[in-house]
Formats: C-alpha cells, sequence, structure tokens
C-alpha cells in the first residue's frame, strides 16, 4: 500500500530536527534530576508515576510521527477502547455502503467486548473539504488533546459550499454517531438491503451479518455516491485502505479538552 502526501520532505526534516531537540533536552534533563538526587533532599514530584501516565499518549504521538518521517500515514488510526472524533467540512463520496454491526472493542484491562452497536460506513472513493481528528487523553490527571488535521481548515460551523481538497480511496469508519449539518444527498443508494450484499471497492464490509441492516448501491458496484455538507464521527476505527493525499498535515498536542482544531 502507496500513501502520498504533499510535504513529506519537509515534515521528515522537522521531525528529525524535532527528534535531535528533544534528545539533548531529555540529557540535560536527566543530569539536573541526577544532581539533585545525590543531595539527599526529598522533592514533591514522583515522575516515575507521572511517566507511566504519559506513556499512552507518548505512544500515540511517536506511533504518528514515525509513520510520517517515513512518508506514510498510519493505515489504520484509532485508540483502544477509546472514541475519538472526526470533524470535516464537506465530504463527497462514490462507491458507498454502509451497515450496522457489533465490533470488537477493546477495554483498559486488555481484554474486548462486542456490546456496542455501530455503523461501518464505506467509500470506495471520496473527497474531504478538510480534516480534524481529536483525541483527548488524561496524563497525570491533566486533560490534553492530541490534535491531528489536514487540508482546509475545518470549522465549527459548516461553509454551505464547499470544496474538498483531501483524496481518499478505500475509506472506512466505525461510528457509533456519523452526521452532517447540512443538507444530505444520496444518488442511486438501496436503504435497506442485507448487510452481507453490501460492497465498497468490491469486497462486503467487515462484520457484515445476513439479514442485518444495510444502505448499498442500486446500480452495482459503485454505482451509489453520497454528498454530505458537514461531517462529524464519533468513531473508534478510521481505516484509510487505499491512496490518501493529505495536504499540510500537521499533529498537535494541547492542554485542555478540544472540541475543535
Amino acid at each position: 500500500m502507496t500513501h502520498s502526501f504533499s510535504g513529506t520532505r519537509r515534515i521528515g526534516t522537522s521531525l528529525s530536527r524535532m527528534r535531535t531537540t528533544g534528545t539533548r533536552a531529555a540529557a540535560g534533563w536527566n543530569a539536573r534530576m541526577l544532581a539533585e538526587a545525590t543531595d539527599g533532599t526529598r522533592r514533591g514530584t514522583r515522575w516515575g508515576r507521572g511517566a507511566l501516565a504519559f506513556v499512552p499518549s507518548a505512544l500515540v504521538v511517536g506511533a504518528l510521527g514515525t509513520a510520517l518521517a517515513q512518508g506514510a500515514l498510519a493505515a489504520n488510526f484509532s485508540v483502544a477502547g477509546q472514541p475519538f472524533t472526526l470533524t470535516s467540512n464537506g465530504v463527497e463520496g462514490s462507491g458507498f455502503g454502509a451497515i450496522v454491526n457489533t465490533p470488537a472493542v477493546g477495554r483498559p484491562d486488555g481484554t474486548t467486548t462486542t456490546n456496542t452497536a455501530m455503523a461501518r460506513v464505506g467509500f470506495a472513493s471520496a473527497g474531504l473539504a478538510g480534516l480534524c481528528g481529536i483525541v483527548h487523553q488524561s496524563i497525570a490527571g491533566v486533560p490534553y488533546s492530541l490534535l491531528l488535521t489536514g487540508g482546509q481548515k475545518v470549522t465549527a460551523t459548516p461553509p454551505a459550499a464547499f470544496t474538498t481538497d483531501i483524496d481518499a480511496s478505500n475509506l472506512y469508519i466505525q461510528a457509533t454517531e456519523l452526521q452532517s449539518y447540512g443538507p444530505t444527498t444520496l444518488q442511486n443508494a438501496v436503504l435497506g438491503q442485507s448487510a452481507d450484499q453490501v460492497t465498497v471497492a468490491g469486497k462486503p464490509l467487515t462484520g457484515a451479518l445476513p439479514g442485518g441492516f444495510g444502505l448499498g448501491s442500486a446500480g452495482g458496484e459503485g454505482g451509489s455516491s453520497i454528498t454530505l455538507h458537514g461531517l462529524n464521527a464519533t468513531a473508534y476505527d478510521a481505516e484509510m485502505a487505499g491512496a490518501l493525499v493529505l495536504p499540510d498535515l500537521k499533529i498537535r498536542v494541547v492542554p485542555g479538552t478540544a472540541t475543535t482544531c
């Protein structure tokens, strides 16, 4: 699988500089901590416990950073057992399909549950008007937000008309809630098709059951299309199984519980 990004070389160089600067800062901090530890004074913050709380966010950012340095975004964007928010100013998709399923969701103790019904939505080809992904994380009891953005700025109130600037193929979203804020246009679609008969890019959607609810195409493979004016999804998984062209990709960690990018 190949991913294409504009500005990949610039991002890779920036990440290299960040790693070098971070290594020097960590070495300096470590030297100061060792010097303070030798004077026998007990100080208030227990850094070991704080570091354990920081690990989940560090892993998320680190994995994304490594993927970017290699010129590719991870094909599957998810946070184990935790929903995240995906928003866009608009979506135009073809080869559209959707089903209701009960995927396995990870719990903090490492087990999984299949008790949550979700919608799995797929696009053989999709254009997005900007993309904003928000993951909420608590570090040592303090809330932070990881923001992943690409393309045009996604606004809290979607514009009446939009122009797409992100191209994706074989895009799948697993969500407990997915809504648009303006008119939604469906063409050549069948509402109530058996879930196991719904296909996207020639393949059935994961978790489809015979007789289950499905939204498919009336004109054969790739015949359906959809236009969403504004998109807001509470998702557990966003999978890009094909090519993804994502301009101006940015990853930021900000304090607090962010609701917009």
